[in-house]
C-alpha cells in the first residue's frame, strides 16, 4: 500500500517589482538539502542558482529567470521564514572599531524591499530622446558579477546596461533595443556624454533593494550604532 502524502501549506504574497500576487510553500527537506549542499560549496554563484531552483519548485513562477534581482531576494526570504523560522540569528560587526562582531536575532518579518522616492526607470537623454529601464534579472545579475570570462570590468558594466536598456524612444519613434545589435547599443552608450551616463548609474543604485537597520551597542566601548543591512547575504543563516 501506498504510504500518505504529506499536505503542504501555501501561501501569498505580492512582487516588489510589479505588485502580482504568487503563491508559494514552505521548502521541503529535499530542497533543503540543495541549498545546504550549494552553501557547503562555498560558490556565490552555485548558491544563487540553487535559490533560483527553489523558488522554481516553491511557487507558481513561470517566469524565474526574468524576475528582478531584488524579486528573487524577496522571496526566497519569504519562502525561508514560513520553512524554518520566523527570525534569523546573524552576527554584525560594529562599525565604531570596525573589529568587535555581536550576535542579533532578526525578525524576518520586518525586512521588506526598499524603494527609494528618487528612483524612475525612466531616464531624459535630451529634449526629445527618452530611455526606459527594466531591471537586471538574475542570470544577468550572476553573468555580471561571476562570469568573468576574461573580460574587463568595463565590458561587464556596458553588457549590464545594455541589457537593461527596454527601449528609446522620441514623441515620433521607438528603437526597441532586443531589435538592436551588441555593438548598435555599445555604440549609442559611448555616444552619452558624463551627466546623461550618470542618470544610468543613479537608476542601478536606486534600485529597490531587500533592507534593514538595526541598531546595536558595542561590548567593549558601549557606542550604540545605526546599521543598514542589505541584500539577501545580509539575513543568510
Amino acid at each position: 500500500m501506498a504510504l500518505p502524502k504529506i499536505s503542504v501549506l501555501k501561501y501569498k504574497l505580492k512582487l516588489p517589482s510589479d505588485g502580482r500576487t504568487v503563491n508559494f510553500r514552505p521548502f521541503l527537506v529535499k530542497e533543503e538539502k540543495i541549498l545546504l549542499l550549494a552553501t557547503e560549496s562555498g560558490e556565490q554563484a552555485t548558491i544563487v542558482e540553487a535559490i533560483k531552483d527553489i523558488i522554481k519548485d516553491c511557487t507558481d513562477i513561470t517566469d524565474v529567470d526574468k524576475l528582478a534581482t531584488f524579486d528573487i531576494e524577496f522571496v526566497f526570504l519569504q519562502i525561508r521564514t514560513k520553512s524554518v523560522g520566523e527570525s534569523v540569528d546573524v552576527t554584525v560587526t560594529c562599525p565604531d572599531d570596525e573589529e568587535t562582531q555581536v550576535p542579533v536575532m532578526i525578525d524576518l518579518d520586518d525586512i521588506q524591499v526598499e524603494k527609494s522616492e528618487e528612483h524612475s526607470n525612466k531616464i531624459k537623454l535630451d529634449t526629445n530622446l527618452m530611455m526606459e529601464m527594466r531591471y537586471p534579472s538574475l542570470e544577468q545579475f550572476i553573468k555580471s558579477n561571476f562570469d568573468f570570462d576574461d573580460k574587463n570590468q568595463m565590458d561587464q558594466s556596458f553588457a549590464l546596461i545594455a541589457s537593461c536598456i527596454d527601449k528609446i524612444y522620441s514623441e515620433d519613434e521607438v528603437w526597441a533595443t532586443a531589435d538592436c545589435t551588441k555593438k548598435e547599443m555599445n555604440d549609442f552608450l559611448e555616444s552619452m556624454n558624463s551627466s546623461q551616463f550618470k542618470e544610468i548609474e543613479k537608476f542601478f543604485e536606486t534600485m529597490p533593494k531587500l533592507k534593514h537597520e538595526i541598531k546595536i551597542t558595542n561590548p567593549k566601548t558601549g557606542v550604540e550604532s545605526d546599521v543598514v543591512l542589505e541584500g539577501l547575504a545580509s539575513f543568510f543563516a
